[in-house]
């Protein structure tokens, strides 16, 4: 009974301090289409020192349906390139774990409320991600091309027959030419480098358009698995 009281008191108040951070950062948050309210958000981060990972952090915990890209990009802002890849792979590892966790935990119910039941069954159901071979090269295939979504195979990653570890290890650290250029992006438009934002996007381009090409000659399981995600 005792342990029950502590759960629910620990709940209650992660949810107040969520709302809280939502209440506190909304001001900023509509504003983030501007360049101007990108700028006041990063001062706002970096005013709260230490704090402000803590902020940026729960920010991506109540974001973390949406594609992750907007964030990544406010990482460059206010971290610079590196600091803000460093921030995002480690929130990433959290996150992925404590998703990994919370679907494990509920079951398919709780990912047929968040997407498509039809989709879900279609990709459990395909043979192509039933092979544990083929299911972990197409994983880090996925996880490292930009564009794909990244988002919907974290949450039915206990589908795969991928070991728990080695499936967060992967979603984790093979986004990283997504973030990097990213955070690059988001460092240039906070020094109102517009140039360095369309080359460091024009190179991930470029690039991930050279590896499809190639994946897709050699690994023809990759378009496929392309399309039963989408």
């Amino acid at each position: 009974m005792k342990n029950k009281i502590i759960k629910a008191l620990l709940l209650t108040f992660s949810i107040l301090l969520i709302i809280g951070v939502i209440l506190y950062l909304f001001p900023f948050i509509i504003n983030l289409s501007t360049h101007e309210g990108q700028l006041a958000f990063k001062n706002e981060i970096d005013n709260l020192g230490v704090w402000g990972i803590i902020v940026l952090f729960m920010l991506q915990l109540v974001l973390v349906v949406l594609p992750g890209e907007p964030l990544e990009i406010l990482a460059g802002m206010c971290y610079g390139p590196i600091g803000g890849t460093i921030f995002i792979i480690v929130s990433v590892f959290i996150t992925t774990t404590l998703i990994y966790l919370l679907v494990v935990k509920f079951g398919k119910k709780y990912l047929y409320n968040t997407f498509s039941k039809e989709k879900i069954q279609k990709i459990e159901n395909s043979k192509l991600f039933k092979n544990p071979k083929k299911a972990e090269v197409l994983m880090c295939i996925l996880f490292f091309t930009p564009g794909t979504p990244k988002d919907l195979l974290t949450y039915i990653g206990f589908l795969f027959p991928i070991p728990p570890i080695k499936f967060i290890l992967i979603a984790t650290f093979l986004r990283f030419p997504s973030i990097i250029s990213s955070t690059i992006a988001g460092s240039g438009l906070s020094n109102g480098k517009i140039s360095i934002v369309i080359v460091s996007y024009v190179i991930t381009f470029v690039a991930t358009a050279i590896f499809v090409f190639l994946i897709s000659k050699k690994e023809k399981d990759t378009t496929e698995a392309i399309k039963i995600l989408k």
